[in-house]
């Protein structure tokens, strides 16, 4: 048999061109007749195993040398190939067949090359072309500082300076351990929403709305997220022009001393001259570039929280001070208290409303996913905030017990230590405060102008002109100043706005884990997310009622356009 094959191999004329090898199969009778000549291509007689050898991969148009007799296989006998002959692979029993045409090379690389290109630069990602026009994703060259940067700022801040009044009414055990448990829960939801914010391969939700709409559908998501993320954003940024003009009126006067004028500024003018400044940082166009105002921020809320409780501790506690409740209250005075101590500290850990708009500032791919670099930058912000509220909570309350004002630590500090303390100390730690605030207004104002600015672009289909931007942004500024001057008592509603908050921090990034992602039913996930969620949503209930009910019993000073 193999002795007649050779014969007829060798019988076939050589004077037409060769079809290459590789490219004609059969033998005798059913060969493949090559184009532009009567002639068969010659059989070859090799199992398709062995066409991956080197003489079958090599180019037969590189080589102008003459033709060659095709090689007999090397067993003594040709076996032709059947199932039952055919390669197997280990597994699953089936050919192998290995496809080395003189094209499989550069094909191959071709491949190669694109995956790799895939790799790098990302996969095909569904962005909303709007996100290119919008204030939040129009920069998407963000990296782990950035994202540090502007954790740490939207975490610290005023509300940091009424943590020790939560240490009064719940003491030092149920304070440290309300407090523990807070910073854990609102850190692992913060995990939860991270992981959200590219759930599958080509879809960013660069927005707590856009999240809740994938989660609890469009309706129901924007009744639930849409007025408590608007809500705790503009009344943030009010807030924040009321306890950054007080204390750029602190500063003057501690600066000023006994040479100020006989008339200086009234608190609505430092209101103003306060949200001028916040106005002018508003102009900035996108969330990227306010990187640098954020760790300005950042470092001054460390600085000051830092002096703040250093000063308290090496003063030394009060004369008299005293660390027991008060037991001249009923029973309900006592229940108000403890659901407003909770709330102090829900609204203490705030800026979860802003943890998927920071991410969505960053690149991500399949080789380099956002979630990466921004966990790596909330652990670093949260050691530094954890740093700052458990010393500042712990020192303010040994240092003042019961005795610490209504307006938080910071009141206390002047109240107390403004004759033996210097000058220019207390004078720093007022001007630290209002960089801080102008940082902080800078980013929760992000998401309000960035909605504004989407309405805008959905409607007419084209990105924002520079004068509506300027528009936008003064007339946000506005709102919040008249706010600020109207209701100049919103930092004593601190526990109020911390059971609204409370949702959107605690509850919702685990009803949406389970929406989207599905967890087996009775799996740890599964049972963690579940009792989360229905605890926050119900602790926020109460938080609410309670605050409010607080408010009508005990009363407060409203002072509608009277700001101090």
């Amino acid at each position: 048999m193999a002795g007649e094959e050779v014969a007829e191999l060798n019988s076939q004329p050589t004077s037409p061109p060769r079809t290459p090898k590789g490219f004609g199969f059969g033998a005798g009778a059913n060969a493949v007749p090559c184009a532009g000549s009567s002639q068969m291509a010659p059989p070859i007689s090799a199992p398709p195993s062995q066409l991956h050898s080197p003489s079958l991969s090599r180019s037969p148009l590189l080589t102008p040398a003459a033709p060659r007799t095709p090689r007999t296989p090397m067993t003594p006998k040709t076996v032709p190939m059947t199932p039952k002959t055919a390669p197997m692979t280990p597994k699953s029993g089936l050919r192998t067949p290995r496809f080395m045409t003189p094209l499989a090379s550069p094909m191959r690389k071709a491949i190669v090359t694109m995956k790799g290109y895939l790799e790098e630069v990302g996969h095909i990602t569904k962005l909303d072309p709007h996100d290119a026009w919008l204030p939040i994703t129009e920069s998407r060259n963000g990296n782990v500082y950035y994202a540090a940067f502007h954790t740490l700022t939207s975490g610290v801040g005023f509300q940091a300076l009424v943590l020790p009044l939560a240490f009064t009414y719940l003491g030092w055990t149920w304070g440290i351990l309300c407090m523990t448990v807070a910073f854990f829960w609102q850190l692992y939801t913060l995990w939860l929403l991270i992981q959200l914010h590219e759930v599958e391969p080509g879809t960013r939700h660069s927005r707590y709305l856009q999240l809740a709409k994938t989660a609890f559908g469009p309706k129901l998501g924007k009744i639930l997220v849409l007025v408590p993320i608007m809500y705790l954003s503009a009344g943030i940024c009010s807030a924040t022009l009321v306890v950054g003009g007080q204390s750029l009126k602190l500063f003057f006067e501690l600066v000023c001393g006994q040479t100020c004028e006989p008339k200086p500024l009234t608190a609505i003018e430092w209101y103003l001259v306060f949200t001028c400044l916040a106005g002018v940082l508003a102009q900035l166009p996108n969330l990227n570039s306010i990187a640098g105002v954020s760790l300005v921020g950042a470092v001054t809320a460390v600085t000051y929280c830092t002096l703040i409780w250093v000063i308290s501790v090496v003063k030394g506690r009060l004369p008299g001070v005293s660390y027991d409740p008060d037991t001249t209250k009923t029973t309900l005075d006592k229940v108000i208290n403890i659901l407003n101590a909770l709330g102090i500290i829900s609204f203490s850990f705030r800026g979860h409303n802003l943890v998927l708009e920071i991410q969505g500032t960053m690149p991500s791919t399949l080789k380099h996913p956002s979630r990466i670099p921004m966990w790596r930058g909330v652990k670093v912000a949260y050691l530094l905030i954890a740093l700052c509220l458990f010393p500042i909570a712990i020192g303010g309350f040994w240092a003042y017990g019961n005795k610490i004002p209504s307006a938080g630590i910071l009141t206390a500090l002047y109240q107390f230590h403004e004759q033996d303390t210097s000058r220019a100390l207390l004078g720093l730690t007022a001007l630290l405060v209002v960089i801080n605030c102008l940082g902080s207004f800078q980013i929760y104002a992000m998401p309000v102008v960035d909605h504004m600015e989407s309405g805008y672009t959905t409607k007419h289909n084209k990105p924002c002109p520079r004068w509506r931007r300027f528009a936008n942004r003064v007339f946000f500024t506005a709102i919040s100043f008249l706010i600020a001057v109207a209701f100049p008592f919103l930092s004593d509603l601190s526990a109020l706005f911390g059971g609204i908050a409370l949702p959107v921090t605690l509850a919702y990034p685990c009803f949406m884990w389970i929406v989207i992602k599905k967890p087996k039913r009775y799996s740890a996930m599964w049972y963690i997310n579940w009792s989360s969620g229905i605890i926050g949503m119900v602790l926020s209930v109460i938080l609410i009622v309670g605050g409010v009910w607080g408010l009508v019993d005990t009363g407060i000073k409203l002072r509608f356009f009277k700001p101090q």
